[in-house]
């Protein structure tokens, strides 16, 4: 389920512009199916134990799951030439066992970019994804496009790139930054010269979102819902941008602001720790049997005390990136609070590590290298080193835990110059059925960028906030109000009069 794999995508990242806006013609954008050859009708079997692999860690389940069923969709890899070279997209399917409450098909993705989505209905269900919304809806999930079982992509990375991450080590000064280039320089370069550069520019989200329209015209909907968390946000916001008269019922859970992950947005990461760390010292401080102080203050201090001692000298394989990448993964859900203080206590006092400290990243090869072909292919990103230098000076004092690492330099930074399009820009142009929910102290997209959607999306959406922490709100959250209005949403097509602010849930 997502509060435990959405967190470990992350863990691959953090340890490991503005453009000319996407003219939008409402359902006639390039590349909608009606102006495509038409779809392959799909023809739906058992899901072999191949469907999340090669990456079981990020998957939420095995997706060959009691009920769940599985095809694959021929696409266009350029939309601009849909009768040219084709890809592969994996789908599977829950299928609703009410058909006369059926209302469609609820079309889902779990974040990333680089997750694979095909056992996400499952893990849906086996998440208490209220009943009713399983009887009104077959539950679709999918690889997207170079991601597992769909026509995957590749950067060729290393053992030893794998381990580095997704984002740079933490900069403590400019010249920090300019070490780093190299290593950035190079993976970018390894992804331009790959075995699957081709399909690097077309590895977009705009493309992914034609993708799923073709998903929907092939099982014959005239609409489609979605369910989409953390980047399954943006997703899901490009998608009812360029297919609005097709969109039914839309969720965004975890919401990336309107730019997606650009540049801003990885910084934000900085300020969603500093956001959420609050709720782990107060965790820490009132469990004083982790030594790790008696005050919020104190549980603090020790962050920085450890992340000092370490960069000095790593303990049991563990050094101040690593920790720092660490904490801010295991924040995403209040029950891995635990496994963070027993950490920090391991680290304090030279113990053996919990299990799974680190994971293992063996297996993150086609997570990292389609992650970086989206994020860099949607957006221009500063070119200078100069540019990042800046960044980090600036995000190392405004959010010291992290922003040394989520504002430093990637390959991003020299990724080729070959965007088919410029990106997508989220507006108020469509029906009013969008519905964001978010949580306040959400680290991976802070509030701050969900709210910024918010104000792009106008009149199309209404927001709900829930007074908690953690990423990730339905249905895997704690907050009845927040997730009772989904459900709502979902069923009957009701979303509250206004934005809703969800008191925080009683301690049971």
């Amino acid at each position: 389920m997502r509060r435990k794999t959405l967190p470990l995508a992350l863990a691959a990242a953090t340890v490991a512009t503005t453009a000319v806006a996407l003219t939008v013609i409402p359902d006639v954008s390039v590349a909608t199916p009606d102006t495509a050859t038409t779809p392959d009708t799909v023809r739906w079997g058992p899901c072999s134990e191949k469907a999340d692999s090669p990456r079981k860690a990020a998957s939420p389940r095995t997706a060959d799951s009691p009920g769940l069923e599985c095809s694959t969709l021929k696409v266009p890899l350029d939309y601009r030439d849909p009768d040219g070279r084709q890809i592969e997209i994996a789908i599977s399917r829950l299928a609703s066992e009410k058909p006369s409450q059926r209302r469609g098909i609820l079309l889902t993705n779990p974040g990333g970019p680089g997750i694979t989505g095909l056992g996400y209905p499952a893990a849906l269900a086996a998440s208490k994804l209220p009943q009713d919304v399983l009887d009104s809806y077959d539950v679709i999930g999918f690889d997207p496009r170079g991601v597992g079982r769909s026509t995957p992509v590749t950067c060729d990375l290393t053992p030893e790139q794998r381990k580095r991450g997704n984002l740079p080590p933490y900069a403590h000064t400019a010249a920090d930054v300019a070490r780093e280039a190299k290593n950035a320089r190079a993976v970018a370069k390894q992804c331009a010269t790959s075995k699957t550069a081709w399909m690097h520019p077309h590895t977009t989200t705009a493309n992914t979102a034609r993708d799923m329209d073709r998903i929907r015209a092939a099982l014959g909907e005239p609409k489609l819902s979605y369910l989409g968390g953390s980047y399954g946000s943006y997703l899901g916001a490009v998608y009812t941008t360029l297919f609005p008269g097709r969109s039914d019922r839309i969720v965004l859970d975890s919401n990336l602001g309107p730019g997606g992950y650009d540049v801003t947005a990885t910084r934000s990461l900085a300020r969603g720790m500093e956001d959420r760390f609050p709720d782990f010292a107060a965790f820490a401080a009132a469990h004083p049997e982790y030594g790790l102080g008696t005050t919020p203050e104190q549980v603090t201090a020790k962050f920085f005390e450890l992340a000092k001692r370490l960069e000095a000298k790593p303990v049991r394989g563990i050094d101040a990136t690593l920790f720092r990448g660490l904490t801010f993964d295991r924040l995403y859900s209040d029950a891995s609070m635990p496994l963070v203080a027993e950490m920090w206590q391991a680290l304090d006092k030279d113990r053996p590590l919990p299990p799974d400290t680190p994971p293992s990243m063996d297996d993150m090869e086609n997570f990292m290298s389609a992650r970086f072909a989206v994020i860099c292919g949607d957006n221009r990103w500063p070119e200078t080193v100069r540019e990042y230098q800046r960044n980090v000076a600036v995000d190392r004092l405004a959010y010291p835990m992290l922003g040394g690492s989520s504002a430093g330099i990637g390959p991003c930074a020299f990724w080729p110059d070959k965007r088919v399009e410029p990106p997508v820009r989220i507006g108020d142009r469509g029906p009013s059925n969008v519905l964001m929910v978010q949580n306040e102290r959400d680290p991976g997209t802070p509030l701050a960028g969900a709210q910024k959607l918010r104000r792009a999306f106008g009149k199309r959406a209404t927001m709900v906030t829930a007074d908690q922490g953690g990423h990730g709100v339905y249905p895997f959250g704690a907050n009845t109000c927040a997730n009772d209005a989904v459900t709502a949403f979902l069923t009957t097509g009701q979303r509250p009069a206004r934005d809703l602010a969800c008191a925080a849930q009683p301690s049971e």
